[in-house]
């Protein structure tokens, strides 16, 4: 059987920068597929891919946020628990100019400007998640507590979809 080749993005220079043990997995990208899609594909319950969500604030600076596939981000609630007056999820082509990766295939690790990461606090209680590795059709599995080289601060704004 063939070694596959796996893409070494700016995400998996970073992970290996920081040790973070990760197993690639590639997968068919679907333009609007979600998470729900790449979980169909893995073979894993959507709860468990976690989407990267590129956001900004009324002062049009940047923030990620971590969110669980299978739920919405509450951005008033966010926008509320942080002190600040409006989030909204940030247009693909600043979101591009921040981390450096294209909608779909944004990964929290590696980005271009050191951007504030919130992680949805549950996300932090699983065991092993599957998050964006860079590109699109690429997510990698790691440990949730191995999150901890964002600096992630935790938040409670899921919502259901």
């Amino acid at each position: 059987m063939a070694k596959q080749d796996f893409p070494v993005t700016q995400a998996i220079r970073f992970l290996r920068q920081h040790s973070v043990a990760h197993v690639p997995h590639l997968y068919e990208y679907e333009e609007r597929g979600g998470t729900a899609h790449s979980a169909e594909c893995l073979g894993v319950d959507e709860h468990l891919v976690i989407k990267t969500i590129v956001c900004e604030n009324e002062k049009k600076q940047g923030l990620i946020v971590l969110m669980h596939g299978d739920k919405h981000i509450s951005t008033r609630q966010l926008a509320r628990d942080l002190g600040m007056k409006h989030i909204e999820p940030a247009d693909p082509k600043q979101a591009n100019k921040w981390t450096g990766y294209l909608v779909g295939g944004t990964s929290p690790f590696g980005t271009k400007v050191a951007l504030p990461v919130y992680v949805e606090a549950s996300i932090l209680e699983l065991d092993t998640i599957y998050i964006n590795g860079g590109k699109r059709g690429f997510l990698v599995a790691m440990q949730a507590a191995d999150l901890r080289v964002l600096n992630p601060q935790a938040v409670n704004v899921a919502v259901d979809i």
